[in-house]
Formats: C-alpha cells, structure tokens, sequence
C-alpha cells in the first residue's frame, strides 16, 4: 500500500520536529542537569557524614516482662515447642500502644527529591531512543560502519533506561522490607536484633540512594558525551546520502 502524500507530510513533518526536539534536550538539557545532580550530591541531604544520623526511634516500646509463678499450678499455659524446626511463638500483635510506626521520614524525603529525576531520565532515554531509531537508514550493502554506531548508542540507551527503571524497584523493595522487620519487631519487641536491623536498613538504604543520585548524574553525562562524540554519525550514518534514510 502507497502512503499518500498528505500522511508523507505529516510522518516528515513529525520526524522533523521529533529530531529537533531530541537534538536540542540532549545538547541542552544534559549538561544542566549534569550540573544540578553534581550539586546536589554535595547538598548536605546527601552528604556521606549524614549517615549515621538517618535512623529513627521506632514507635514500639517494649513491654514489661511477665514474671510467672514457678508453682506447678501457675505455669504459662505455652509453652515451647521443641520440635525439628523449633519455634517460639511471639505477641499476638492487634494494635500498637503508641499508634503506627511511621517511615524515616529522612529517607522518605530523599527519595522524594531523587525521584522525579529518575522518571525524567526515563523520559528522555525514551525520547533519544526514538530519534537514533528513526535515523537508522534502510538496510543496504556496505558503508554500514555508521550504522553500527547507531546501534551501539541505542544499546548504551536501552540500558541506562533499565538501569533507572530499575532504581523504583530498588525503593520499593526498601519500603516493603522495613515493613516486615518492623512488623517482626511489633512481634518480638524484646529481640534489640530486629531492632538493629531496621537501623542497618535504613542506613543501607542512605547509601544506595546516594549511589543512585551520583548514577543519574554519571547516566546523563556519558549519554552527552557518547552523543555529542557521534553526533554526525547518528544523524547521517552513510554521510550526505539521506536518499536512503526511511
């Protein structure tokens, strides 16, 4: 089937102003945001120093403990179970006396901050993804070595894109892990080991978030840098010959 020439002119049209939109976020889009992730590495929300400073008191205070009768009439009614996998019943959680336990909030408002920027380097991955797919020319013998660093940007591409999607999976396996150590802690509130833990995630969890803001800011520089290197080859892999492209 033959397109017609009024969708010819709006499949240029688009292409055209498709190009000219990627060119112009990756020439000067990047390098701001380069700038504006390398200061807020240095901001004092992410400095290294904070570290230590991230864990919060958990809302789960420890209970008295029961002092039972050692008569032989006044015995706790359970008792342990010694069996091949032996296991120690804890307290039956229904509500906790101070109320809920809420999120680190310090690591909740780094995760607010860096964020946005990981949905955006999504989007622009997307974006400059589609303009080197659609300069790749048709396919043809010889003179392909253009060609062949188109794919290679695409390939650097795809896998930033993963990369950052990868970082909202991080989180959210952050979040769900303290839920259940701290359900564990409501459970056993009298095992200072479940406790620590949380402590330990939530320190864990500062440093990788951290990683994950210098990330960002390394993904938009080498994406400039490998662009901007290959620049005429992305655009016209086979040189002046656009009678090829699609």
């Amino acid at each position: 089937m033959v397109m017609d020439e009024e969708n010819k002119t709006k499949m240029a049209d688009f292409k055209d102003n498709f190009f000219s939109e990627a060119e112009k976020q990756v020439m000067e889009y990047f390098p701001k945001k380069v700038t504006e992730l390398d200061e807020m590495s240095k901001s004092d929300m992410f400095s290294i120093s904070k570290m230590k400073s991230v864990s919060v008191k958990l809302n789960i205070p420890v209970p008295d403990p029961l002092i039972f009768n050692s008569s032989e009439g006044n015995q706790p009614t359970k008792k342990r179970k010694m069996e091949d996998n032996d296991t120690v019943p804890g307290t039956k959680v229904l509500c906790l006396p101070n109320g809920t336990v809420p999120c680190n909030t310090y690591i909740l408002s780094m995760v607010d901050t860096l964020k946005p920027s990981i949905c955006t380097l999504i989007d622009k991955c997307n974006l400059i993804k589609m303009w080197v797919q659609l300069s790749i020319p048709k396919i043809e013998d010889g003179n392909n070595f253009g060609v062949s660093v188109q794919e290679d940007t695409l390939s650097e591409i795809r896998q930033v894109e993963s990369e950052a999607a990868s970082y909202l999976d991080q989180i959210s396996r952050y979040f769900i892990t303290r839920g259940k150590i701290v359900s564990k802690v409501a459970k056993y509130p009298h095992v200072d080991d479940y406790r620590q833990t949380v402590t330990q995630l939530d320190e864990k969890e500062f440093v990788d978030l951290r990683m994950v803001l210098l990330e960002l800011r390394n993904h938009y520089s080498s994406l400039y840098d490998l662009i901007t290197k290959n620049l005429e080859k992305i655009k016209k892999p086979r040189g002046s010959n656009t009678d090829t492209m699609y």
